[in-house]
């Protein structure tokens, strides 16, 4: 449907020339900027919601007590159980950060949930076999646990928004909602998008153009040249580099990593463009500046484009 849109806006509207650089940057650009805002109101409202049948503080309150490694281990299958990319997994993350739950535990879900999916695991055995899809899961799995380790020993909360914890009004808001009915819970979540959406969809707009003007104006022929030695130290960062720019979900991008296979790109670069691209895309980290000041994100690009880098190393070494 997304797709569809884009084609009819970029082609049929616009009368752009299919094949041109420019017809690729708007169909890209309208795509996914449907497909973006389409997710994130339908995932705050749910999460509007559920924080309006069920408190943050009980959720807080289950929370409490429980065992570190259990709380990031629960986030971790939360996330590699539900098909959501990365801008989509933003508004989840804030509601866990206003339930008062560790940001050690909600980075963890973070970084799992847009990395590891049962679908994207079912195309990978496809493409590359059971062997390397259980080690791509098992790969995920410890960057979603070690980065989330790591992120806590910085004690992120110092780096929240203010306005995430000065929630006096909205925990006002909630009470009544929680004691109302069906028509009292729909305003309060509806009232949840509009404050997140307004909040940051300027960013989702200047992420996406950087992200249509990359995959419009630079060529496939040229990623793959410059990324296909594996003897190239350089090639997996260069990989990871390159995925910033971009946007997709884990699905989304294998059939990148299968062309970039059959170009001759080694196994563990393509890996660490699909792990880029789908945990580290530039509209993600312009919404959650907007949650977290520059530190945390540095700090969380930081530990993030490190793990992909070693993982690609790591398959690149396994499997040469």
């Amino acid at each position: 449907m997304f797709q569809q849109l884009g084609n009819w806006v970029a082609f049929d509207a616009l009368g752009l020339e299919p094949a041109s650089a420019l017809a690729q940057a708007v169909q890209f650009f309208v795509m996914d900027t449907a497909k973006i805002f389409v997710m994130l109101v339908v995932i705050i409202y749910l999460m509007g919601l559920l924080r309006a049948f069920v408190s943050t503080e009980k959720i807080r309150q289950v929370v409490a007590g429980k065992p570190l490694w259990m709380g990031r281990s629960l986030a971790i299958g939360l996330g590699s159980v539900t098909p959501f990319c990365s801008c989509s997994s933003v508004p989840l993350f804030i509601g866990f950060v206003e339930a008062r739950i560790p940001l050690s535990i909600t980075f963890a879900f973070l970084i799992a949930s847009p990395m590891i999916n049962e679908v994207a695991v079912v195309l990978l055995i496809g493409i590359l076999g059971w062997q390397v899809a259980a080690l791509y899961v098992l790969a995920g799995v410890v960057v979603a646990y070690v980065g989330s380790v790591v992120m806590g020993w910085l004690k992120p909360e110092r780096w929240v928004e203010a306005y995430v914890w000065d929630i006096k009004a909205r925990k006002m808001a909630e009470q009544q909602a929680l004691q109302s009915g069906w028509q009292q819970r729909h305003v309060f979540a509806w009232h949840e998008v509009k404050v997140i959406v307004k909040r940051i969809w300027h960013w989702v707009f200047l992420g996406i153009a950087v992200g249509a003007a990359f995959h419009g104006y630079v060529p496939q022929a040229w990623v793959t040249e410059h990324l296909a030695d594996a003897h190239n130290l350089w090639s997996v960062p260069a990989a990871v580099l390159l995925g910033i720019p971009l946007y997709s979900n884990a699905t989304g991008v294998i059939p990148i990593v299968e062309a970039l296979l059959n170009k001759g790109v080694p196994i563990g670069t393509s890996l660490a463009l699909m792990m880029s691209i789908a945990a580290l895309s530039l509209p993600e980290l312009l919404i959650l500046r907007q949650v977290i000041r520059w530190p945390a994100l540095a700090w969380f690009v930081g530990i993030l484009a490190l793990a992909f880098m070693l993982v690609g190393f790591g398959f690149n070494f396994l499997f040469h």
